[in-house]
Parts: structure tokens; sequence; C-alpha cells
């Protein structure tokens, strides 16, 4: 069964979750697992892809954006299309729950301040699906190391 993290930030903004997602994507990544991004439209992809290519400082991450219909060719993807892949991770930073998050080992949910009833809402999804969750409160996450 999937497991669901859930990773609250003292943060109050929606550029912290993208920060964030690129730290999980780069552990997840160095540790062999792949990768799904998923966000809300293309705008947010361009984002975080941009954000990519330098984040955490000075560490380039692989991935692309993933056409609607297009096989990923690297460890970590973007999308607003569910992705044929269907393993590894899948980080949401889209307003609801994905509809195809069970497909994934895991899932994490990142939450902010300005995205705290959302957070809410889809942990309520889960917990009622009796999906395995986790908490976690982080607090100067971004100066916790590399």
């Amino acid at each position: 069964m999937t497991r669901v993290d859930f990773y609250i930030l003292d943060d109050q903004s929606l550029d912290a979750s993208m920060r964030f997602a690129c730290r999980l994507g780069l552990k997840a990544y160095l540790s062999g697992h792949p990768v799904h991004v998923h966000v809300e439209d293309a705008g947010a992809a361009a984002e975080l892809d941009e954000l990519m290519w330098d984040y955490p400082q000075h560490r380039f991450l692989p991935h692309e954006i993933l056409a609607d219909d297009g096989q990923p060719s690297s460890p970590i993807h973007i999308g607003f299309h569910p992705p044929h892949h269907t393993e590894g991770l899948l980080i949401n930073l889209g307003a609801e729950v994905p509809a195809f998050f069970g497909r994934f080992d895991r899932v994490a949910e990142i939450v902010v301040a300005d995205t705290r009833e959302q957070g809410r809402t889809r942990y309520a999804h889960y917990r009622d699906r009796g999906y395995p969750l986790h908490h976690h409160e982080l607090n100067n996450w971004e100066h916790a190391g590399g």
C-alpha cells in the first residue's frame, strides 16, 4: 500500500514547497528511486524546471517536463498529466490529490501556511481510505544541510 508522508514546513509561501520538492527529489534520486513531481499546470512545471537547474545550490537535478503522452527518460520528471511511470516517489504540488497516486510506492505532500487548509483536506482523503500516514514538522529545513 502507498505510504503517504506529510511535510509541514514553517514557511508561508508556495515557493518553499517547490524548493522542498527539489530537496526531496534529490534525496530520492541519490537513493536510486524514480521521482514524479505532480504540478498544477504548464506554468508551474516551467517554474519548477527552472529551479531544478541549480537548487539546492550548485546541484543540477536530472529532470524533464513530461509531455502528456511521453515516457520519462530521466530519473526525475515533472508533469501535470498522469504519468506512465508507476513506482517510486510521487511529490504532489497540485491542489488536489491526484487520482493516480496509488500507483506509486510513496507520496509526499508538502504543506506551507498558504496551503494548510488544502493539506487538511488531502490528509482526510488519504486517512479515510486507510493509507498509512506519516507527519513531519520541519523548521529551518533549508539551513539543515545541503
